[in-house]
């Protein structure tokens, strides 16, 4: 028999822990046969830790695991996917947004031989401003980085343990797990969610947050910035020989005079900002290969404890 493995990562989530197990008790465990739930936690500074070890004694399948400091969700996940001992793994969030009944679909897909089950969110009860810019970085996912990534995104996945062993081979930093996922190519399938709106606790998906990931998306998995360095770069070069040739052009047959030190300064400032930007970006991956170079792990678990029942 099959035994799948629910993980969660959890960042200040001690308002939504006990309703989240309580959701899924009621709506989806008993159904799943064989099961495990690895909550993480992810250096959360309120009492996270201690419901998650309430919880820990009332479920003889839920197991803990305290990472030693806040290390991102990427490296939550890697390390709940680490340590679950199941024949696929699904993630799951905390903030009791997306309906714990998708995980059964989910399952089921996965029985049939989809080695990936992307769970794509089809609408969301969200703010709109909110809305537009997350479907601007998946329209720019899609159109510089990978062509499969769905439009509406996605937070929750289910692995087959053959893709969690790929991931764990990549070891990668300062990545997109998800990216990672779709990058390894194997059979995909797609299940479609309500995404509603959170009406507990504060989101800790703050703005560097999501900066972060899209540096991180792009520069681990696309030559899109390198690429525009060198368009922008041709670019000016074109448009200043093409001025060079007005100016001159003007200057012998009509005799107007050449702009003096405004016009240089502008020119200056405009070259100098650019250098600055392009040196900016190829820091970002001096940066990058450097942090590889050193190979620290992503995570380091502290404390892992199971069921004594």
């Amino acid at each position: 028999m099959s035994k799948i493995s629910i993980i969660v990562p959890v960042y200040y989530n001690s308002d939504t822990l006990m309703l989240l197990y309580e959701d899924m008790k009621a709506k989806i465990l008993e159904q799943l046969g064989d099961y495990e739930l690895v909550f993480v936690d992810d250096g959360s500074g309120d009492n996270s830790w201690e419901i998650m070890n309430q919880i820990r004694k009332m479920d003889s399948h839920v197991q803990c695991v305290k990472l030693s400091r806040n290390f991102g969700e990427h490296a939550a996940l890697l390390a709940g996917l680490n340590v679950c001992t199941g024949d696929c793994a699904v993630t799951k969030q905390a903030d009791l947004q997306e309906d714990s009944e998708i995980i059964l679909e989910m399952y089921e897909s996965w029985k049939k031989g989809n080695k990936v089950v992307l769970a794509v969110r089809e609408e969301r009860d969200e703010n709109p401003v909110k809305i537009f810019f997350a479907n601007m970085y998946y329209s720019i996912v899609r159109k510089t980085i990978n062509k499969n990534m769905p439009k509406g995104g996605c937070d929750c996945y289910l692995l087959d343990r053959q893709v969690i062993g790929v991931l764990q081979l990549l070891n990668e930093k300062n990545s997109s797990l998800t990216l990672q996922v779709l990058w390894a190519g194997f059979q995909t399938d797609y299940v479609y969610i309500h995404r509603r709106d959170r009406e507990i606790g504060k989101s800790r998906w703050t703005f560097s947050k999501k900066f972060k990931l899209v540096l991180d998306s792009m520069m681990s998995f696309s030559y899109f910035p390198i690429r525009m360095m060198s368009f922008v770069g041709i670019l000016f070069n074109v448009l200043a020989v093409i001025l060079l040739i007005n100016v001159l052009v003007e200057k012998f047959t009509v005799g107007t005079p050449i702009a003096g030190w405004s016009s240089l300064m502008c020119v200056v400032l405009i070259s100098a900002g650019l250098i600055l930007l392009m040196l900016g970006i190829l820091g970002e991956y001096v940066w990058r290969a450097l942090d590889a170079a050193r190979t620290r792990p992503p995570f380091i678990i502290d404390e892992v404890k199971k069921s004594e029942q």
